[in-house]
């Protein structure tokens, strides 16, 4: 399972932009839902866990730690790419 750091990061990159947009406009209407927010703090708690795995994938050098570490970010992407998909 190979990893694309560059690709995957700037897709990623996107994602977060744009999340984070939506948040902050919302934010300053103060129109946001409980529901809002709610999907707000697991954006953050995603990115948070993502950039912790990325950071400890740099320096991983054991095949198989990587392979645990890459896995944990494939689906800590595939969840946020699946809240973006919901609006």
């Amino acid at each position: 399972m190979g990893w694309d750091g560059d690709d995957l990061a700037g897709q990623m990159e996107e994602v977060f932009e744009r999340q984070q947009a939506v948040a902050d406009a919302r934010a300053l209407r103060g129109t946001s839902t409980p529901e809002e927010r709610a999907r707000s703090a697991q954006f953050e708690s995603l990115r948070a866990s993502r950039s912790r795995i990325m950071t400890q994938l740099s320096g991983a050098t054991n095949p198989a730690h990587r392979t645990v570490l890459e896995r944990a970010l494939k689906s800590i992407n595939d969840q946020m790419a699946e809240d973006e998909s919901r609006g």
